[in-house]
């Protein structure tokens, strides 16, 4: 493919667009970022990448980073973790309270905010909340081959001050036992995980294992059997965009996870996965000018699940 050509005509298709949406102003450390950003950077399965724009200025994953947690917690634990989170769509925004009631304490999906708290408390429980985090980073960064990803400990404490919901989720979570540590030990991993600070080129690399049937097709390291990798392509797909994944399926047809740091990863299944980034966003948290990006490259590439 013609690299150049492509990238570029993404550039032109939302150039009139830049600037459009909202910031993520609720979170104090996310609220004066440049909207008019905009990144975007392919890996492919020879680890090499095409980058446009912004793709290397780092930025919050935010809900991004629920995808490597649950591959992480589904390499440790395994199907156990079904027994404390669904699989379904939430058709409700990503901070809902209202089917955790009627649910009795179980998240409909691990990518909603009470699901990935619930398989960061997993996480916890195995080797605590300081350790968890630094064995996330060895991963992101070796997937990466980039040993300057960090968490942004500013983003973190903004995080935490602005985290009243989060907490309510979690302690109601609590009251059904479907937490297993103190509230706040899984959310200060939970903050931490979702204020790392990555780049278009490095997520995009670090997400390839899951392009390849959960092997990092350049070094050749299984990080999650392929089942597992199947399924996170699949949750990915029904309920990467909250109230928002019908419409992002509809119109891009991949799995994706949307961040309200105005990042998007995709993954487009044995070719390679597609990282972008622009702040401003929707009404359900998913970057405006990223989706268009999105539907414009694979409407050149044909890179889809659906053929």
């Amino acid at each position: 493919m013609d690299w150049t050509k492509i990238l570029a005509e993404v550039e032109s298709v939302v150039e009139p667009s830049r600037g459009q949406g909202r910031v993520a102003d609720y979170i104090p450390a996310l609220a004066a970022i440049d909207p008019n950003k905009f990144g975007m950077a392919v890996a492919m399965a020879d680890g090499s990448t095409h980058c446009i724009g912004d793709a290397d200025e780092p930025f919050s994953i935010q809900s991004i980073s629920k995808v490597f947690t649950l591959s992480m917690a589904l390499r440790k634990v395994g199907d156990v973790l079904w027994q404390s989170v669904g699989r379904e769509p939430s058709g409700s925004p990503f901070n809902s309270i209202v089917q955790l009631e009627k649910e009795c304490g179980i998240p409909r999906n691990p990518l909603i905010n009470a699901g990935a708290i619930v398989v960061t408390d997993h996480l916890v429980t195995q080797v605590g909340p300081e350790i968890m985090i630094d064995k996330l980073l060895t991963r992101l960064r070796m997937l990466a081959d980039d040993d300057a990803i960090l968490v942004d400990q500013i983003v973190t404490e903004s995080e935490s001050e602005a985290g009243s919901r989060n907490r309510a989720l979690a302690y109601f979570m609590k009251s059904f036992d479907n937490l297993q540590n103190p509230v706040e030990d899984t959310l200060r991993a939970y903050f931490s995980h979702c204020a790392i600070s990555m780049n278009c080129r490095q997520l995009s690399r670090a997400a390839l294992f899951l392009a390849f049937d959960g092997t990092d097709p350049v070094s050749g390291t299984q990080m999650v059997s392929s089942e597992a990798c199947r399924r996170i392509n699949a949750v990915m797909m029904s309920c990467g965009h909250y109230d928002n994944s019908g419409d992002f399926t509809y119109r891009i047809g991949l799995p994706g996870k949307s961040g309200v740091g105005g990042g998007i990863l995709v993954v487009a299944p044995g070719h390679g996965a597609i990282a972008v980034w622009s702040p401003g966003l929707n009404e359900a948290g998913t970057s405006t000018v990223g989706s268009l990006a999105l539907e414009s490259f694979v409407r050149q590439t044909g890179w889809t699940v659906f053929v």
